[in-house]
């Protein structure tokens, strides 16, 4: 399976994009992992494929705390889909038509992150994640 982070438009600032790099890299150990860019969000629904599981990252989705979102990390990759898609979109949110191609939304928390931050926050928590699902040691757990 692979985890693919779906954006529009790339990532801006240099320290934001060293920061995913870093978890990029640590993902690879547990999942081929990647970031896929589109240069408007009317192509989003142009890059999921037969088979993906689309979780969109919106606040209007579901709260939860890291370890319940590990718990549905599991759920989704127990279901065996060909590539788990979150995708996070641009100022105006998603388009109708793709937000009706999700299976499931959640929201990083009631506060408000740029887009480009929210790339490298959700990064760390699918990092974090696996650790948890792993059992292995993550700090502060």
């Amino acid at each position: 399976m692979e985890i693919v982070l779906l954006v529009v438009g790339e990532t801006q600032d240099a320290w934001i994009r060293e920061g995913i790099d870093i978890y990029l890299k640590r993902m690879q150990h547990y999942a081929k992992t990647s970031i896929q860019v589109v240069n408007h969000r009317d192509k989003q629904c142009d890059a999921v494929k037969s088979g993906d599981y689309l979780v969109l990252l919106d606040e209007r989705g579901t709260v939860m705390n890291t370890d319940q979102l590990a718990q549905k990390f599991q759920k989704w990759m127990n279901a065996g889909p060909r590539r788990l898609v979150f995708a996070i979109g641009d100022a105006y949110g998603f388009a109708p038509e793709f937000r009706a191609k999700a299976q499931s939304s959640i929201a990083l928390g009631p506060l408000t992150f740029t887009h480009d931050m929210a790339r490298v926050i959700f990064m760390e928590q699918c990092y974090r994640c696996m650790k948890i699902l792993r059992n292995e040691p993550y700090h502060n757990r």
